[in-house]
Parts: structure tokens; sequence; C-alpha cells
């Protein structure tokens, strides 16, 4: 190895501790090492000194690559399946409402596996995330508990089907090249669906030990301020004739049911086996973020119909928290008589007073200095009222937008057109991804400023980063070094041959992209065959799911990547749960594949 390959290794080594130890964010830290290999390449090639490292060009190519840019358009693709509640409806039928971590993870990885195995993991792990962060807070679940199970779980499907995963198609394509017989569409299942089906198992039963409890779900002692608010059951919406138990207004974190109204009953103590009826007025008592999670729910609506005489469209619109001061003129006043929304062109969606619940109507309160106004309104409210006199306080409410409901078949549409179009059509993912988002904007699905706000720019900056690390990694001959030193350790049995090419592979994949990982491998492990005179199949088998099976550590693929920061996890949680998974996912191929394939 050259000078340039043992300045690599030691600063990968460096980057795994700093990782480890949370030194700082895992792009400023990716970001961090290419600067540094950036600056030593260029550096040596100014003052004559020859040089593997790859140039700039080469280095950062990957923060245009396709993949990245995909990446970022799903981003915009699931921001408009949130905003419209199309979320909901796609996974509410097999998701249901989970009550523990097992049972949110059977729900979970199943669906995830099945549709993994025929669609690109990455837009399976985006439109998902934000599935996952509604179940954690729906039933109280850290999510860290789900994060990485889920991403785990598109991996597991993409090596079932030959169109599973791009490293299949890639290693299809090599010996196709190569003048070999390539693989069918199901005969890598013969191997990739018992991988499946044993990190599934692993998951769900030793998952609850190995991964880490961060970051509790809500709960009413995080806030001290307490809202009343009022929702009302929309007729011939999904919530009517349900229980208050299916509808999942039970157990509602950080949110207690305290009454319905119905024409002019009262029911108090309300059962979960209560059915809702059209134009129920629902009473609730809670904290904001669950106001502004019930505001989101399909069949519900402000109990006030003073929202949909606001001017201002929807789509411009957010919730804002306002403290009532002693001049406002509306003191003494109540929300109807004091006609507060033609004076202030805002909705009063709930109230907050001392943590206590105000009885009566919203409408009917008598406004208190210090009351805490929770409104809807158009977002300048906050910039326009911030130093009034009317007011102690005005502070937006984050991703408080109103749901636009009504375009949740329009959004579902656009998916399906773009998972018909790159599975079907065989049109390219970015391409259709591109066309997704735009859609979603041109139907006014999502916002402009929405979308900008949707996309995770340190996740790209991470995998951008990670990327040309690799690809030195690649190019000053570190990779091919360790390659060809493990592989000359396994003599002439066909079967430790295997488990090496196997391991190596992985450990590959875990330092450099895999599809790299699977395009260095292929020649070594077809030369092994010659030269033992054995079956290619096995060899080829292994190549494919070692290269997409990276567990161990962030960068194994960049589905990990995406749930890093969202799950709350650390470097180290990768290799507590991912090694031994690694190796479950070995013993199983090494073992099957000669089965399927003798040598």
């Amino acid at each position: 190895m050259g000078w340039e390959a043992w300045l690599v290794l030691g600063l990968v080594l460096l980057l795994v501790i700093a990782l480890a130890r949370e030194i700082a964010g895992a792009d400023i830290l990716c970001l961090g090492v290419l600067a540094v290999l950036l600056a030593v390449g260029e550096t040596s090639r100014a003052i004559g000194v020859p040089s593997k490292l790859p140039k700039v060009g080469e280095m950062v190519r990957d923060f245009g690559s396709p993949g990245l840019i995909t990446v970022g358009l799903l981003f915009v693709v699931v921001a408009g399946l949130v905003q419209t509640g199309a979320m909901s409806i796609l996974t509410e039928p097999f998701l249901g409402r989970p009550k523990t971590v097992l049972s949110a993870q059977l729900r979970l990885l199943f669906p995830v596996t099945t549709m993994s195995a025929f669609l690109n993991n990455t837009p399976i792990v985006a439109m998902f995330m934000p599935v996952c962060d509604d179940i954690c807070k729906k039933a109280n679940i850290s999510p860290s508990k789900l994060f990485m199970p889920m991403a785990f779980a598109a991996t597991f499907g993409g090596v079932c089907t030959i169109i599973g995963t791009s490293t299949n198609i890639v290693v299809n394509l090599a010996l196709k090249s190569s003048g070999r017989e390539p693989f069918g569409m199901w005969e890598i299942t013969w191997v990739g669906l018992p991988c499946a089906i044993a990190g599934v198992i692993y998951m769900i039963t030793l998952s609850r030990w190995l991964l880490p409890d961060r970051k509790p779900a809500i709960s009413l002692s995080d806030d001290p301020r307490q809202y009343t608010v009022e929702m009302e059951v929309e007729a011939g919406g999904p919530l009517e004739g349900k229980s208050i138990e299916q509808a999942g207004l039970r157990h509602l974190p950080g949110l207690f049911l305290v009454e319905i109204e119905r024409g002019r009953d009262l029911i108090p103590a309300v059962s979960p086996k209560e059915r809702l009826q059209a134009n129920d007025r629902l009473v609730f008592v809670g904290i904001v973020e669950s106001v502004v999670d019930l505001r989101k729910m399909r069949g519900l609506r402000p109990a006030t119909n003073q929202v949909f005489k606001l001017d201002t469209p929807d789509t411009h619109r957010s919730l804002i928290e306002a403290v009532v001061s002693n001049r406002c003129p509306l003191v003494g006043k109540n929300i109807r008589e004091g006609r507060f929304r033609s004076t202030y062109d805002a909705a009063v969606i709930a109230v907050g007073r001392g943590g206590q619940r105000i009885p009566g109507k919203i409408g009917d309160i008598v406004l208190q200095p210090g009351d805490t106004l929770l409104l809807e309104a158009h977002q300048d409210f906050v910039r326009q009222q911030r130093n009034s006199n009317h007011f102690f306080l005005v502070s937006s409410v984050e991703n408080s937008t109103p749901m636009r409901h009504r375009k949740a078949w329009t959004a579902l549409t656009i998916l399906g057109v773009m998972i018909l179009a790159s599975s079907v059509a065989e049109i390219d993912i970015l391409a259709a991804a591109l066309v997704a988002g735009l859609a979603m904007l041109i139907t006014r699905c999502v916002t402009g400023t929405e979308a900008r706000q949707a996309i995770d720019y340190p996740v790209l900056i991470t995998i951008g980063a990670a990327a040309g690390i690799a690809k030195a990694i690649e190019s000053t001959g570190l990779a091919l070094f360790l390659t060809d030193a493990m592989v000359s350790w396994g003599g002439d049995s066909p079967w430790m041959q295997l488990a090496i090419i196997y391991g190596v592979t992985m450990v590959l994949t875990e330092l450099i992209t895999n599809n790299a990982a699977a395009q260095l491998m292929f020649p070594l492990a077809m030369a092994t065959v010659t030269r033992l005179n054995v079956n290619y199949m096995p060899f080829a088998a292994a190549i494919m799911i070692a290269a997409s099976m990276g567990f161990a550590t962030p960068f194994g693929y960049q589905t990990n990547l995406m749930v890093y920061g969202p799950g709350g996890y650390k470097f180290s949680d990768y290799l507590r749960v991912g090694i031994p998974l690694d190796l479950v996912m070995m013993a199983v191929t090494v073992t099957l594949a000669p089965l399927v394939w003798p040598f």
C-alpha cells in the first residue's frame, strides 16, 4: 500500500471513533474527512508529488449523483403525502393502531419487507419515515425502537427478487457481460427469502434488548400549558360509526377526551366503545403538540365555524400561540361577542388557562389576561402582532399548516404513477421522482416552502461525503489490498472461499457503496471460481446478498443514513444491532447457497 492508502485508513478509523463518541454530527464529520483528503490530494499534486487520491471532481461527484438527487426529491413526494393525509389512507388498513413495540414492529416489518422486494428501497423508507413517527407518538413508543427495524426490513426485502435492489441488477449484468448465465427473476429468492425471514425474526425477537430507548414520546408532563379544544365529527367521514377505540381517540399521548356533546345530550365519561355520530362535538384537553396532531386527523374538523370564514387560503395558514395581555380590547368579552375573527383575521382553535379545563364552548369563553390562545391564522400574523400591546407573546407552532385532506387521493395517484413508472415501465427512478415532486407542487399537495423544509439536508450531505470517502478507499488501492489479503486465506476449500468472499464483500459494503463493493468483488470471485473449477452461482448470490446486507454502520446502506437522525441513534447502536445481524445473514447465505446451487 502507498502512503495515500495509509492516510485514508487512518482517517476512516478516526471517523469511526469520532462517530462512536458523537464528537459532532455525522454530516460535519464526514465533510471534515472529505475536506482533509481533498486538501492533501490537491496540495501533493501542486508541489509535484504523485498522488492516488481522487481529484476534486471525483470526490464530490456524488453530491450531484442520481441517487442523492432521488433521495432529495423523494422527501418532497413524501411531504405531499403527509400534508394531504394520504399516508394515513395508505397505511392504516394494515398498520392499525399498535399498542406495544412488538405489535408495532410486526405490523410494520412485514409490509415494508414485502413492498421492497418489488420496489426501490429508498422510496419505501422515505415513505414510511413519517408513518414510524406517527406510530411512535400515538403508541408512546421511542422512535429508536422503530426507525432502524423499518430501514433494515426494506433491505431484507430487496434481496428477495432480482429487481429488489440495484446491487442485484449490477451483479446480474456483470454475469451477462462475462458470458455467464444470469439469474432469473425468482432464482435469488431461494436464498434471499430465508435471509429476509431470518432478519425479521431477529429484529422482532432481539431488537427490544439491542435497540436503545431514547427520546421518550411526549407526555402530559412535558408542557404545563393545557388547551381546551373542540373538534367535530365530519358527516360521511372515515370516523363516523366507529367506536372511540377504533377511531384512535383513546389514550392519545398528551391529550384527554373530556366529553362528547351530541345535540342537547352530554356524555361526560366517554366509554371506549362509544360510537361516534355525525356532528358529534368532542371536547379535548391537552398540550399543543397533541392538538396539532389532532387537527391533522382525517374525519375531524374544528368545531368552530370561524375557521371556514377566514379569508386566507389554508396553504398560507398555520397555528399560532398568543398570550392575551391586560390591554387587549377583548378582555372581559367572550370570543363570539368580541368578534375575534373579524378583529384579527384569526380563528380561536383552543384556549388555555393555567392548566385548567375551561367549561363551555370556545365561542362562549370570556377572555382574561394571561389566557393562551391557539389560533389558526395567516403566517404573517406573528410578524403583524409581535409588537402589539394586545398580546404578551406571539409565536408560531411548527408543522401546523392545516391538512389538505381533499387532495389526499391526488397525492396517492401521483405516488401510484411514480411507482408504476419506475417498477413496471422501468423508467429511471430519478425521472419518476422528479415528475412526481413537480406534480405534488403543481397540484398544491405541498407548497414550495413545505417542500424546501421537508428536505433533510444533513442526510444528503452525509451520503454525498461518505461516497467521496468511499471513492478514496477504492482509488488508493486500500480496498483491493484488504480484499486480496483476506481471499488468499481461503486455500482450496470452496466453502471457505465462499465464506471469505461473503465476509470481505460485507466489510467493504460497510465502508464503500454497496454497488462499488459488488463491482470490486465480482472479478475476484469469478477468478476464484475459475481456479477452483466450481459453480459460479453460489458466489454470485453471496456477492448480491453481502453487498446489500450492510447493517453494522450507518454507511452500510443509504437507507441506514436516512434514519440515523430521526431515530436518535448513535454509531454504537448500529454496531450492537448490526454485527450479529450481519453474521446471521452470512450464516444463512453460506449455508444455503451451495445447497441451492451445488459446487
